[in-house]
Protein backbone atom coordinates (compact mmCIF):
# COMPACT_ATOMS: atom_id res chain seq x y z
CA UNK A 1 0.00 0.00 0.00
CA UNK A 2 1.27 3.31 -0.99
CA UNK A 3 0.74 7.13 0.86
CA UNK A 4 0.63 9.97 -1.51
CA UNK A 5 0.26 13.57 -1.30
CA UNK A 6 -1.89 15.65 -3.43
CA UNK A 7 -2.71 19.62 -3.93
CA UNK A 8 -5.83 19.99 -5.14
CA UNK A 9 -7.11 24.10 -6.36
CA UNK A 10 -10.86 24.19 -6.57
CA UNK A 11 -13.57 27.25 -6.34
CA UNK A 12 -15.92 26.51 -3.81
CA UNK A 13 -18.93 27.70 -5.65
CA UNK A 14 -20.97 25.23 -6.74
CA UNK A 15 -20.31 23.00 -3.48
CA UNK A 16 -21.69 22.68 -0.28
CA UNK A 17 -18.42 22.16 1.42
CA UNK A 18 -15.14 19.49 1.22
CA UNK A 19 -16.77 16.86 3.27
CA UNK A 20 -19.38 14.39 1.69
CA UNK A 21 -22.90 15.12 2.57
CA UNK A 22 -26.64 14.03 1.28
CA UNK A 23 -27.62 17.57 0.89
CA UNK A 24 -24.83 18.32 -2.52
CA UNK A 25 -22.08 18.21 -3.87
CA UNK A 26 -18.62 18.04 -2.18
CA UNK A 27 -15.06 17.97 -3.48
CA UNK A 28 -14.22 14.98 -1.35
CA UNK A 29 -16.62 12.95 -3.45
CA UNK A 30 -15.65 14.12 -6.83
CA UNK A 31 -12.49 13.33 -5.72
CA UNK A 32 -13.00 9.80 -4.42
CA UNK A 33 -14.70 9.02 -7.46
CA UNK A 34 -12.05 10.37 -9.41
CA UNK A 35 -9.55 7.93 -7.66
CA UNK A 36 -12.14 5.15 -7.89
CA UNK A 37 -12.06 5.92 -11.82
CA UNK A 38 -8.69 6.04 -11.99
CA UNK A 39 -7.50 2.77 -9.65
CA UNK A 40 -9.97 0.64 -9.59
CA UNK A 41 -10.40 0.88 -5.62
CA UNK A 42 -12.55 2.53 -3.05
CA UNK A 43 -9.98 5.51 -1.53
CA UNK A 44 -10.56 7.43 1.27
CA UNK A 45 -9.32 10.64 1.01
CA UNK A 46 -7.80 13.16 4.01
CA UNK A 47 -8.37 16.72 3.33
CA UNK A 48 -6.20 19.24 5.36
CA UNK A 49 -9.37 21.28 6.27
CA UNK A 50 -12.95 20.56 5.81
CA UNK A 51 -13.74 23.82 3.60
CA UNK A 52 -17.39 25.21 3.93
CA UNK A 53 -19.94 25.86 1.60
CA UNK A 54 -18.55 28.06 -0.99
CA UNK A 55 -14.78 28.28 0.65
CA UNK A 56 -11.78 27.71 -1.87
CA UNK A 57 -8.51 26.48 -1.80
CA UNK A 58 -5.50 27.42 -3.77
CA UNK A 59 -3.29 24.09 -2.01
CA UNK A 60 -5.16 22.14 -0.31
CA UNK A 61 -3.61 19.22 0.57
CA UNK A 62 -5.28 15.77 0.34
CA UNK A 63 -3.73 12.42 1.78
CA UNK A 64 -4.52 9.04 0.68
CA UNK A 65 -3.73 5.23 0.22
CA UNK A 66 -3.89 2.88 -2.57
CA UNK A 67 -2.34 0.04 -4.60
CA UNK A 68 -1.40 1.04 -7.87
CA UNK A 69 1.79 1.22 -10.55
CA UNK A 70 0.62 4.28 -11.70
CA UNK A 71 3.62 6.94 -11.26
CA UNK A 72 2.49 10.41 -9.35
CA UNK A 73 2.61 12.01 -12.29
CA UNK A 74 0.74 9.54 -14.33
CA UNK A 75 -1.94 9.58 -11.63
CA UNK A 76 -1.61 13.30 -11.61
CA UNK A 77 -2.82 13.60 -14.87
CA UNK A 78 -5.44 10.90 -14.89
CA UNK A 79 -7.11 12.30 -11.81
CA UNK A 80 -7.25 16.08 -13.58
CA UNK A 81 -8.60 14.14 -16.58
CA UNK A 82 -11.85 12.82 -14.32
CA UNK A 83 -12.51 15.20 -12.29
CA UNK A 84 -14.94 18.62 -13.35
CA UNK A 85 -13.65 21.60 -14.58
CA UNK A 86 -13.89 23.65 -10.90
CA UNK A 87 -11.32 21.93 -9.06
CA UNK A 88 -7.65 20.65 -10.65
CA UNK A 89 -4.75 18.59 -9.42
CA UNK A 90 -1.43 20.66 -8.99
CA UNK A 91 0.32 17.88 -7.64
CA UNK A 92 1.20 14.50 -6.71
CA UNK A 93 3.61 12.83 -4.60
CA UNK A 94 4.83 9.97 -2.64
CA UNK A 95 4.51 10.62 0.99
CA UNK A 96 5.89 8.74 4.04
CA UNK A 97 3.76 5.84 5.53
CA UNK A 98 1.38 6.51 7.59
CA UNK A 99 1.28 10.44 6.06
CA UNK A 100 -2.21 12.15 7.59
CA UNK A 101 -2.94 15.48 6.31
CA UNK A 102 -4.48 16.98 9.13
CA UNK A 103 -2.24 15.45 11.71
CA UNK A 104 1.08 16.18 10.27
CA UNK A 105 0.25 19.86 9.19
CA UNK A 106 2.43 22.79 10.98
CA UNK A 107 0.90 25.60 9.26
CA UNK A 108 -2.12 26.98 7.55
CA UNK A 109 -2.07 30.14 5.42
CA UNK A 110 -5.17 31.54 4.24
CA UNK A 111 -6.68 34.92 2.53
CA UNK A 112 -9.75 36.54 2.64
CA UNK A 113 -10.53 39.30 0.34
CA UNK A 114 -13.18 42.03 0.57
CA UNK A 115 -14.17 44.77 -2.78
CA UNK A 116 -15.07 47.80 -0.90
CA UNK A 117 -15.72 51.06 -2.02
CA UNK A 118 -19.06 52.70 -3.75
CA UNK A 119 -18.64 50.55 -6.51
CA UNK A 120 -19.81 47.09 -6.69
CA UNK A 121 -18.15 44.44 -8.46
CA UNK A 122 -20.11 42.24 -10.39
CA UNK A 123 -17.26 39.42 -11.79
CA UNK A 124 -16.38 39.07 -8.06
CA UNK A 125 -19.34 38.42 -6.39
CA UNK A 126 -18.59 34.51 -5.93
CA UNK A 127 -14.77 35.38 -4.62
CA UNK A 128 -15.13 38.26 -2.42
CA UNK A 129 -17.34 40.08 0.39
CA UNK A 130 -18.41 43.67 -0.83
CA UNK A 131 -18.26 46.33 1.77
CA UNK A 132 -19.26 49.52 0.65
CA UNK A 133 -17.38 51.99 2.71
CA UNK A 134 -13.80 52.14 1.73
CA UNK A 135 -11.61 50.48 4.68
CA UNK A 136 -9.36 51.95 6.36
CA UNK A 137 -6.42 49.23 5.92
CA UNK A 138 -4.24 50.94 7.86
CA UNK A 139 -6.47 50.91 11.18
CA UNK A 140 -7.55 47.39 10.30
CA UNK A 141 -3.26 46.47 10.81
CA UNK A 142 -3.07 48.10 13.53
CA UNK A 143 -5.57 45.72 15.17
CA UNK A 144 -4.22 42.71 14.02
CA UNK A 145 -1.09 43.28 15.54
CA UNK A 146 -2.93 42.17 18.82
CA UNK A 147 -3.67 39.44 17.62
CA UNK A 148 -0.06 38.12 16.83
CA UNK A 149 1.51 35.18 18.68
CA UNK A 150 -0.15 32.54 21.09
CA UNK A 151 -3.55 33.31 22.27
CA UNK A 152 -6.95 31.46 22.75
CA UNK A 153 -9.28 32.95 20.43
CA UNK A 154 -12.19 31.49 21.64
CA UNK A 155 -13.77 34.76 20.93
CA UNK A 156 -13.27 34.23 17.31
CA UNK A 157 -14.64 30.44 17.11
CA UNK A 158 -18.25 29.87 15.73
CA UNK A 159 -20.21 26.83 17.80
CA UNK A 160 -20.31 23.80 16.57
CA UNK A 161 -17.21 22.35 16.00
CA UNK A 162 -15.65 22.37 19.50
CA UNK A 163 -11.68 21.63 20.19
CA UNK A 164 -10.24 20.35 22.92
CA UNK A 165 -8.42 23.46 22.53
CA UNK A 166 -9.21 26.94 21.50
CA UNK A 167 -5.28 28.32 21.97
CA UNK A 168 -3.60 28.93 18.65
CA UNK A 169 -0.65 30.66 17.28
CA UNK A 170 -0.79 33.46 14.43
CA UNK A 171 2.62 33.95 12.91
CA UNK A 172 2.00 36.35 10.53
CA UNK A 173 -1.29 38.52 10.13
CA UNK A 174 -1.14 41.15 7.33
CA UNK A 175 -3.90 43.51 5.51
CA UNK A 176 -3.19 45.37 2.35
CA UNK A 177 -5.16 47.18 -0.73
CA UNK A 178 -4.58 45.78 -3.88
CA UNK A 179 -5.38 48.27 -5.95
CA UNK A 180 -7.20 47.59 -9.55
CA UNK A 181 -7.91 49.18 -13.03
CA UNK A 182 -10.85 50.61 -11.45
CA UNK A 183 -11.85 48.64 -8.38
CA UNK A 184 -9.70 47.92 -5.11
CA UNK A 185 -9.23 44.65 -3.03
CA UNK A 186 -8.31 44.48 0.87
CA UNK A 187 -6.70 40.98 1.38
CA UNK A 188 -6.67 39.82 4.76
CA UNK A 189 -3.57 37.11 5.04
CA UNK A 190 -3.02 34.79 8.41
CA UNK A 191 -0.84 32.03 9.06
CA UNK A 192 -1.34 29.83 12.24
CA UNK A 193 -0.53 26.56 13.55
CA UNK A 194 -4.49 25.64 13.58
CA UNK A 195 -7.69 27.35 13.14
CA UNK A 196 -11.02 26.93 15.29
CA UNK A 197 -14.36 26.44 13.37
CA UNK A 198 -14.88 29.70 11.41
CA UNK A 199 -11.57 31.70 13.04
CA UNK A 200 -10.89 33.33 9.88
CA UNK A 201 -14.35 34.49 8.95
CA UNK A 202 -14.75 35.48 12.34
CA UNK A 203 -11.30 37.96 12.48
CA UNK A 204 -11.86 39.22 9.14
CA UNK A 205 -15.15 40.24 10.12
CA UNK A 206 -14.20 41.76 13.01
CA UNK A 207 -11.14 43.21 11.31
CA UNK A 208 -13.65 44.89 8.80
CA UNK A 209 -15.42 46.98 12.14
CA UNK A 210 -12.69 48.51 12.90
CA UNK A 211 -11.47 49.34 8.88
CA UNK A 212 -15.21 50.97 8.84
CA UNK A 213 -14.58 53.04 11.28
CA UNK A 214 -17.13 51.33 13.84
CA UNK A 215 -14.67 50.43 16.30
CA UNK A 216 -11.11 51.72 17.01
CA UNK A 217 -8.07 49.17 16.73
CA UNK A 218 -7.76 48.78 19.88
CA UNK A 219 -10.98 46.94 20.60
CA UNK A 220 -9.65 44.04 18.87
CA UNK A 221 -7.44 42.86 21.71
CA UNK A 222 -10.43 44.07 24.33
CA UNK A 223 -12.41 41.32 22.25
CA UNK A 224 -9.42 38.37 22.06
CA UNK A 225 -9.22 39.53 26.17
CA UNK A 226 -12.91 38.69 26.88
CA UNK A 227 -12.86 35.16 25.21
CA UNK A 228 -16.65 35.75 24.28
CA UNK A 229 -17.65 35.09 20.93
CA UNK A 230 -20.70 36.91 21.65
CA UNK A 231 -18.31 40.09 21.88
CA UNK A 232 -16.54 40.02 17.96
CA UNK A 233 -18.08 41.11 14.73
CA UNK A 234 -20.24 39.20 12.27
CA UNK A 235 -18.57 36.20 10.71
CA UNK A 236 -17.28 37.19 7.08
CA UNK A 237 -19.32 35.42 4.43
CA UNK A 238 -17.55 32.07 2.50
CA UNK A 239 -17.07 33.38 -0.59
CA UNK A 240 -14.14 35.63 -0.05
CA UNK A 241 -12.41 33.02 1.65
CA UNK A 242 -9.02 30.57 0.15
CA UNK A 243 -7.25 28.07 1.73
CA UNK A 244 -3.65 29.31 -0.18
CA UNK A 245 -1.53 26.33 1.35
CA UNK A 246 -0.43 23.97 3.91
CA UNK A 247 3.18 23.33 5.29
CA UNK A 248 4.25 19.84 6.39
CA UNK A 249 7.73 20.76 7.05
CA UNK A 250 8.60 18.70 3.68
Amino acid sequence: MRSFRLTLSYDGTAYVGWQVQDNGRTIQAELEAALLQVTGQAVRAVASGRTDAGVHAIGQVVSFRCETRLTADVLRRALDANLPRDIVVRDVREAPDGFHAIRDAIRKRYRYVVQDGPVRDVFGRAYTWYVAPRLDVEAMQAAARSLLGKHDFRSFEAAGSPRVSSVRTIYDLTVGRQSGDFLDRVNVEVEADGFLYNMVRNLVGSLVEVGSGRREPTWIAEVLAAQDRKLAGITAPPQGLFLMSVDYGW
